[in-house]
């Protein structure tokens, strides 16, 4: 069979090759590619930034943002020959460390967790995968190809619960949130505050075309300035974009007792008084800043959930270009109008 695979930290060694068929002893349950979501962090791994091939091989198949068909259920008692399913990308450390030990492998405390197709364990980009079934997730069939952003869902099912979680600090009511980008994470961040009710602002640095289009059609309201020319104070902000002049803004803006939730992940660092301005912001207004990443088994069903009840036209406009496997290089190149880019490897 054909998977994309990478030489870690090597930049320009992806290909499309030829590898061996799936190990079972990677998992009794056998699945046909159906689509892969291309992010970021794919990117970034082809570019020779990071990424770890699992042990005693040099190269990485690549790809954590999955969704397949069932072709072989094993030893599954949930699973059927035809399901579609989505493996979840993050598992324990072998230790394991006490978060690890009760499922809560996304909060990891000595950083020896594995990942699908980013750290020590083959990825999704490959024409056959197996997993385990406790770390398969069925995806409702009415989704179809729609079920390839549950990944990206479950990062914003966890960025809201942490947030939740951190508001019963004292008695709060959040009514106001901004979201900063509106990429894939950030739009579908916008459609669960929607969904929960709430008032919310999406800012993005493009002014016209699909983001806004997007944004408005959920009911939420559309900038692209800085965020401190909003002219309320919001109550959350969940900022997507890593960007340090706009986290550094975020905290500025935020209303007394608000808490920002960062997913973004930038580079650069801050100036000491920078640093300084932040923490007076924090403490002067009771702030609460919350860094959240990846997800657990809870957070999958969660969005595999909300997922299924977002409408279904919106969500297919996430989708904003769709590339074969054999030209996955075109699929990593970002192009202005790019949301949401996926490699198709079969029809759902």
């Amino acid at each position: 069979m054909k998977a994309i695979t990478v030489e870690p930290k090597q930049p320009g060694t992806a290909r499309w090759e030829d590898i061996p068929e799936p190990d079972p002893r990677d998992g009794s349950v056998l699945v046909e590619a159906v689509a892969v979501g291309v992010c970021g962090t794919d990117v970034e791994i082809t570019e020779g930034k990071y990424g770890w091939a699992p042990p005693g091989k040099t190269r990485l198949v690549l790809g954590h943002e999955s969704l397949g068909r069932v072709v072989d259920p094993g030893q599954s008692r949930s699973l059927k020959k035809g399901d579609l399913v989505v493996g979840i990308v993050r598992r324990p450390d072998p230790v394991p460390c006490p978060n690890c030990a009760v499922g809560e492998w996304d909060m990891c405390r000595n950083g020896q967790y594995t990942e699908r197709g980013i750290k020590a364990v083959d990825g999704f980009m490959s024409e056959r995968w197996r997993i385990e079934s406790e770390y398969a997730i069925k995806v409702d069939p009415s989704l179809g190809i729609l079920g390839v952003l549950l990944e990206p869902t479950t990062v914003v099912v966890k960025a809201f619960e942490q947030v939740l979680m951190a508001g019963r600090r004292s008695f709060w009511e959040p009514k106001t949130v901004v979201v900063t980008g509106a990429g894939p994470i950030g739009l579908l961040a916008a459609a669960l505050a929607c969904m929960g009710g709430m008032e919310v602002h999406v800012l993005d640095r493009v002014e016209a075309g699909l983001k806004p289009e997007l944004a408005r059609a959920l009911g939420a309201s559309y900038h692209s300035g800085s965020l401190l020319d909003l002219d309320f104070e919001p109550d959350i902000i969940v900022e997507c974009t890593g960007a340090g002049p706009v986290i550094a803004a975020a905290t500025q803006k935020i209303g007394a007792g608000g808490i920002i939730c960062l997913t973004g992940i930038g580079s650069g660092g801050f100036a000491n008084r920078a640093i300084g301005d932040v923490a007076a912001a924090a403490v002067l207004k009771n702030n609460v800043l919350i860094g959240s990443v990846n997800a657990n088994k809870r957070h999958w069903y969660k969005a595999s959930d909300r997922l299924a009840r977002m409408d279904p036209d919106w969500l297919s406009r996430l989708i904003t270009r769709r590339e074969t496997p054999e030209n996955f290089r075109q699929a990593l190149e970002r192009k202005p109008d790019d949301i949401k880019v996926i490699l198709q490897f079969s029809e759902p």
